[in-house]
């Protein structure tokens, strides 16, 4: 019996740097976490919370502006071991997981805070970066934004961009859109010239 399908939409907001000021070993931590787990096309889950950075639990004021995400909202959040915990529930079932992102930098700094942490990465999937696919697709020549790409599809992004679960729920309506395109444009050529051909229009033409 083939197994079923699971497509993780996951994003993730991080900590920033101050402009101009350096911070001696900083490197960026997942402070917001949305995942949309989806099953055999039908949607099982949606989780969001904050996430309580590690290493420099201080937001920096440019992050605070950017993502208008407060320090409290981030202290009262997971940490980055019950973080991995709850993304650790989603490899129980023995469904094909696939964990679709806009762009590569979610699974890079989750792999890097994970290694920070010394815990195990705990995915066990397969990655699909969103905006290359859209990029190949569309043959643009650079790669999208993930509001800009929703937008020339003529729709709107889902709540508020830079939100964890809004931009989540934002990549999972895009991927919806990318794949009926695709099944449109994949649909197979007549394998016969008798299929092509309507032979009765065309004998009436000469009747």
């Amino acid at each position: 019996m083939r197994a079923r399908r699971q497509h993780l939409f996951i994003d993730f907001e991080f900590t920033m740097p101050e402009r101009n000021v350096r911070m001696k070993d900083f490197y960026a931590e997942i402070i917001e976490v949305g995942i949309v787990a989806v099953v055999d096309d039908q949607v099982t889950e949606q989780f969001s919370s904050f996430v309580t950075p590690l290493k420099f639990p201080k937001l920096t004021e440019r992050c605070k502006s950017f993502l208008h995400i407060s320090q409290q909202q981030v202290d009262k959040g997971l940490s980055i071991f019950e973080l991995v915990k709850k993304l650790e529930e989603f490899n129980k079932n023995n469904y094909e997981t696939t964990i679709v992102t806009w762009g590569n930098m979610d699974m890079k700094v989750l792999r890097h805070n994970c290694l920070k942490a010394g815990i195990a990465f705990p995915l066990n999937a397969v990655e699909l970066d969103l905006s290359m696919e859209y990029k190949r697709f569309f043959g643009d020549q650079n790669q999208t934004g993930l509001w800009k790409a929703v937008q020339e599809y003529g729709k709107e992004g889902t709540g508020k961009h830079h939100r964890a679960l809004d931009d989540a729920l934002t990549t999972f309506n895009i991927f919806k859109l990318v794949e009926k395109d695709k099944r449109y444009l994949e649909k197979p050529e007549p394998t016969t010239i008798g299929d092509r051909i309507d032979f009765s229009k065309l004998l009436n033409e000469f009747a």
